[in-house]
């Protein structure tokens, strides 16, 4: 045991992180020992005397690691060790992702020597990109039969086999021994993708060198070449306990195994460190972590643990009453008044009702926007449609947690893809008359001219009145179709019906008179239409004249013209603006590295070489990618700022528990759902194969209903932990579907107060 290095141990706010940042503190402040202690490596001694371990941190000397679970986590540790030590020390805070692909990127001089690669520099791939590219690879192998036994479509086969990837990387067990590993584990599986094994072992290792020999990394390329090739390296092992004297980990119980095989390896060469764990926090272990083998470090360190104060967050004394009551429903218990229900029987009256509680809270000042949270095992698109709408009607802002879901969803994003079709030539194919329409709308709110004939009160008032009042309660997904475009839809459709000359080659727009009946559409859609069919004639013309480097600055172009200019953003449109742009420049990132290392076919069967494909080739794939319904990575983060900031959160149970937020209320939707003891999109398959208390063993039955009872547990005890005043939760007794609700919060719905109820018929 080091008795310099730190385990602390304690429920959802306790304490944990802020008592890492302070033995950071007392490391880099202290003035008790020497300079001596730590540069003569005597750190495996026993410190009889108790002596507060010193750390030196200049730019000459080692630095100290700082790790967090995810992104979020990060910025909040980040900031809070610079504001403790006024800035005066440096660290360098990561996620455990994070930190491999930085030291895979910078020893890559290294990995190249070892793994004899061609010299080039490597582009990481994203995960939209690399189910293209995969898909691409594999199709070949993956027949109509492989895919009937599977049980799978080729998207979903496709990624199940990357993430296997990604999970035995996590687990330190490398690509050849996949083998092993899936034969014992699928022996007896019950459920579940019927995989091949020797094929899944065969694809992967193709997808590894084939990207490999073109200097492509994905997140599990990137966590296998670390944990099988550079981490045991004794160059590499050298300049890492060189580089760090210390290091500091919050929240390991959502780290990877082979998280631990380093945290050993800075601790054996003489680093200190501190370590801070909370079995009921644990988010990830579906997608990777191993909590139980993570726990086996505390072994090597001071044990501390801490208890959460009861009188400041009363709510978390629920957590026994709240288990007692699902799991001996016979005895007749109830809940305290700080939880109550919201119930109803359909769906929408329940949404309607969970807002109209909000909304009452906060125009009698019981509590601010940003104190209230909503959490949902799933948020369906109506969910978040009619919570977002009711509530912005109110002035009250919304702001969905990690939102992810597909670009093609936002008629924004449409509006653009159908830009690119117009201007590039060869791909008529890809839009249509309901497009063009759509492009219309979303365009014309940032056009200049119309707008100020609508201020100043120009033209015709009874058709100027009509222009303006057509956009009443006509409000898109993401907020775009609203009054301030100058084209409504009905006088896009017409626009689109008369004006639009489908060709596969060159669709094109024709001038407004080409409507015999043009007048009809009144003066501000004519001028607003007049603008748009100019800019998108100089674009094509530019665009014969390769003035336009890349559709990404057509893109920015349209963006700025049409969406930014005189145009008020909100925080969600600028969002999928940035994921947008974000995905377009990643995208032609790739396609011009596949370009330069066109030698070889993207075929695994075929040795043609690959030929040069037409820049509307591109873009087409691009298209076809996006209207796939691809969820593309989230653009770099942004905090909002100012109004924004005020906000209700609006979450998943997953989204919730790993952004570690803490709010006043908390409403838990559809409480009555089955997925409040799934694991649903936080799980991925054969995630349990390669934990490493049970590595290789089949999933059964029993397995699985032991794991959602843990599962429900643990999300109860973390979700309490994180409210300090009421509880309220939403149920309604029929589902989205129609199907009657029966999950297993239903018991806690029927004890606690009804604060709204709707009569059963109603």
């Amino acid at each position: 045991m080091n008795d310099d290095s730190l385990w602390i141990t304690g429920p959802s706010r306790s304490g944990k992180t802020t008592r890492l940042i302070k033995q950071f503190c007392n490391w880099v402040l202290s003035e008790t020992n020497s300079k001596e202690s730590y540069y003569t490596k005597n750190q495996g001694r026993k410190n009889s005397e108790n002596i507060p371990r010193r750390l030196y941190l200049h730019q000459t000397e080692p630095g100290v690691l700082v790790l967090a679970a995810n992104n979020e986590n990060r910025q909040y540790l980040a900031d809070k060790i610079v504001t403790a030590t006024e800035g005066k020390y440096p660290v360098r805070c990561k996620t455990p992702l994070g930190f491999i692909q930085d030291e895979v990127i910078l020893f890559w001089p290294l990995l190249i020597e070892l793994l004899k690669l061609k010299a080039q520099f490597p582009v990481r791939l994203r995960p939209e990109t690399e189910q293209e590219l995969a898909t691409k690879l594999w199709r070949s192998q993956l027949d109509e039969g492989t895919l009937r036994r599977a049980g799978e479509n080729e998207y979903r086969l496709v990624r199940r086999i990357l993430d296997l990837l990604q999970l035995g990387a996590y687990s330190g067990v490398a690509c050849e021994k996949f083998d092993d590993v899936l034969v014992s584990a699928m022996t007896q599986q019950e459920n579940g993708t019927n995989l091949e094994p020797k094929l899944t072992t065969s694809l992967l290792r193709n997808w590894r060198n084939w990207c490999l020999e073109r200097g492509f990394l994905t997140y599990g390329i990137m966590t296998e070449v670390y944990g099988k090739y550079l981490l045991p390296n004794p160059i590499y092992q050298q300049q890492l306990t060189k580089r760090y004297q210390a290091v500091l980990a919050d929240d390991v119980q959502d780290y990877p195994a082979l998280s631990r095989h380093l945290f050993e390896l800075l601790l054996d060469s003489g680093a200190v460190g501190a370590f801070s764990y909370n079995f009921d926090s644990v988010v990830r272990l579906g997608l990777g972590a191993d909590p139980n083998y993570l726990e086996g470090l505390s072994a090597r360190c001071q044990q501390e643990t801490l208890t959460q104060p009861l009188f400041l967050y009363p709510a978390h004394s629920l957590v026994t009453p709240m288990l007692e009551l699902m799991t001996e429903q016979m005895i007749p218990l109830s809940l305290p008044e700080a939880v109550q229900s919201i119930q109803t029987t359909s769906r929408a009256q329940l949404l309607r009702q969970t807002a109209e509680v909000i909304v009452k809270a906060v125009k009698h000042k019981d509590i601010q926007p940003n104190e209230v949270a909503v959490i949902a095992p799933g948020l369906d698109a109506i969910a978040r449609y009619t919570l977002t709408e009711i509530l912005t009607k109110q002035n009250i802002s919304v702001q969905p947690l990690n939102d992810q879901r597909p670009l093609i969803s936002s008629p924004i994003i449409r509006g653009l893809l159908t830009v690119l079709a117009l201007v590039y030539p060869g791909l008529g194919r890809l839009i249509d008359r309901d497009a063009v329409a759509e492009m219309l709308v979303v365009l014309s709110k940032g056009v200049s001219g119309a707008g100020e004939l609508l201020s100043r009160g120009t033209g015709g008032a009874e058709e100027l009145g009509e222009q303006k009042s057509w956009g009443t309660g006509e409000v898109g997904e993401l907020g775009i179709l609203s009054s301030s475009s100058h084209i409504d839809p009905v006088r896009a459709g017409l626009i689109a019906d008369y004006c639009f000359v489908p060709h596969p080659e060159q669709p094109k727009l024709l001038p407004v008179t080409a409507f015999d009946r043009w007048d009809r559409l009144g003066y501000v859609a004519t001028t607003a239409y007049s603008q748009i069919l100019q800019w998108l004639e100089t674009q094509r013309t530019q665009q014969e004249m390769r003035l336009i480097p890349s559709p990404i600055s057509l893109l920015d172009r349209a963006i700025q013209r049409f969406l930014w200019n005189g145009s008020h953003l909100t925080y969600d449109q600028l969002a999928v603006l940035r994921e947008l742009l974000e995905t377009a420049q990643h995208y032609w990132e790739i396609d011009t590295r596949l370009h330069r290392t066109s030698s070889v076919s993207l075929s695994a069967t075929e040795g043609t070489e690959r030929e040069d494909t037409p820049p509307h080739s591109t873009i087409a794939e691009f298209i076809q990618l996006l209207r796939r319904g691809t969820i593309t990575a989230n653009p770099y983060p942004i905090r909002p700022i100012g109004p924004q900031s005020n906000s209700v959160t609006l979450a998943t149970i997953f989204q919730y528990r790993s952004s570690r937020k803490f709010h006043r209320w908390q409403f838990w939707l559809d409480a009555g759902s089955p997925l409040w003891s799934k694991g649903g999109a936080a799980t991925l398959f054969g995630a349990s194969f390669f934990l490493q208390e049970r590595l290789g063993e089949p999933w059964t039955v029993e397995d699985e209903k032991l794991a959602e009872e843990q599962r429900l547990r643990r999300i109860l005890t973390d979700l309490l932990a994180r409210v300090s005043e009421k509880v309220y939760l939403c149920h309604s007794d029929l589902a989205v579907n129609g199907q009657e609700q029966q999950g297993p919060l239903l018991p806690l719905v029927h004890a606690c107060v009804a604060v709204v109820s709707e009569p059963a018929g109603v």
